[in-house]
C-alpha cells in the first residue's frame, strides 16, 4: 500500500467524520465516504427514486455509482430493456441538481443495445450522460469494458475527451490486470470496478491488491448479490447467516462489512429501492468484524 496515500486519508477522516462511520478515500481529487451508493436498483417509480436518493444523501452518502444504460426495475421486479435507457440517471438529476460541491457522481460508457461501443461512439455517450444528468463535466468515467484484448484505443478516446474537460477522472470496469496496465500507459486510473464478494468473484483477490499499491480505488460490483448478480437480493450462506446474528445484524451489512474490510481503498456501493435497507447498508460502517469472522468468510468458497 502507497503509505503517502494512507496518510492522506488519515487526515481527511480527521478533518472530516465520515457520517456513514466507514471511513472515506479520496477518489480522485475529492475524499468521500467508502459507503456510497449505487443506482441500478432504484424503485418501481421516479418518485420513489427521487425519494430514496434524497434519503440516501442525507444519510451521509457523497459518492454516487450511476450508467445511462441502467434498466429501470419495475414493480414486479422485471429489468426493462433498452427503451428506458435514461430513468436513473434522470432520476438523480432530478433529485439532486442543482448538485453540492461534496457529491461524487460516477457512470459507466461502453455497453449499447448492439453491444460495446465502437471507439468512435463514446463521446457521445458521454454526452448524453452529461446532458441527462444535467453537468458541464462527469466526475468520474469508468470505460465498461466486454470481450477487449486491450482497451488502448476505447480508454484513449475517454483520455481525449477528459483533455477536453468533457471528464474528470477516469475509471475502468470489468477489467483484467493487462487492461490497468495498458490504460495507466495512457491516463491515469483512479478507479477500476470488478465483480466481487464474500464467496464470488475472488478471482479478483489480486486486482484488488494491485489497486491498493497503486492507490487506485477498488469498487466491487455484485457485493452484495454476489452469485444472484443481476437478479439481486442477498446471496445466501450460513456462514454469511450466522455471522450475521453474532453482530445483531444483515447478511447484507455483513458482506457489506467484509467488503470494507478488505483495505482502506475499497469502496461499497450497494444499491436498493427500499429505504430500510438503504439505512441499514449505510450502517453496516458500524459493524467491525473479528480476525475469526475475517477468516470464515475468505474462506468461503468462491464461484
Amino acid at each position: 500500500m502507497n503509505t503517502d496515500l494512507v496518510s492522506t486519508v488519515a487526515s481527511d477522516e480527521a478533518e472530516r467524520k465520515s457520517p456513514n462511520e466507514a471511513g472515506v478515500w479520496r477518489l480522485g481529487g475529492q475524499a468521500v465516504n467508502r459507503i456510497g451508493f449505487g443506482t441500478k436498483r432504484l424503485g418501481s417509480s421516479p418518485e420513489q427514486a427521487i425519494e430514496l436518493l434524497r434519503q440516501a444523501v442525507a444519510l451521509g452518502v457523497d459518492h454516487l455509482d450511476t450508467a445511462g444504460f441502467y434498466p429501470s426495475v419495475g414493480r414486479a421486479g422485471e429489468q426493462h430493456g433498452f427503451d428506458s435507457l435514461e430513468w436513473a440517471n434522470d432520476a438523480v438529476r432530478r433529485a439532486l441538481a442543482p448538485y453540492s460541491g461534496e457529491l461524487t457522481i460516477a457512470t459507466k460508457v461502453g455497453p449499447t443495445e448492439h453491444g460495446l461501443a465502437r471507439p468512435d461512439q463514446l463521446r457521445a455517450l458521454v454526452e448524453h450522460d452529461l446532458r441527462q444528468l444535467g453537468l458541464e463535466t462527469l466526475d468520474l468515467v469508468y470505460l465498461r469494458q466486454t470481450g477487449l484484448d486491450s482497451v488502448a484505443e476505447h480508454y484513449g478516446v475517454l483520455a481525449e475527451l477528459q483533455t477536453a474537460g468533457l471528464i474528470k477522472h477516469l475509471g475502468l470496469s470489468n477489467v483484467r490486470l493487462e487492461h490497468l496496465a495498458q490504460a495507466q500507459e495512457i491516463a491515469p486510473v483512479v478507479a477500476v470496478q470488478n465483480r466481487y464478494g464474500v464467496g464470488f468473484g475472488r478471482v479478483n483477490d489480486t486486482m484488488l491488491e494491485v489497486c491498493g499499491t497503486q492507490g487506485i480505488a477498488f469498487v466491487p460490483f455484485f457485493a452484495v448479490t454476489a452469485t444472484g448478480r443481476e437478479q439481486g437480493g442477498v446471496a445466501h450462506s450460513d456462514p454469511v447467516a450466522t455471522i450475521a446474528r453474532a453482530h445483531d445484524a444483515t447478511p447484507a451489512q455483513i458482506r457489506i462489512a467484509w467488503t470494507l474490510a478488505k483495505g482502506p481503498h475499497v469502496l461499497a456501493i450497494p444499491g436498493t429501492g427500499n429505504p430500510i435497507h438503504l439505512a441499514e447498508n449505510i450502517a453496516a460502517g458500524r459493524i467491525h468484524l473479528t480476525p475469526a469472522d475475517l477468516a470464515t468468510l475468505d474462506a468461503i468458497p468462491s464461484d
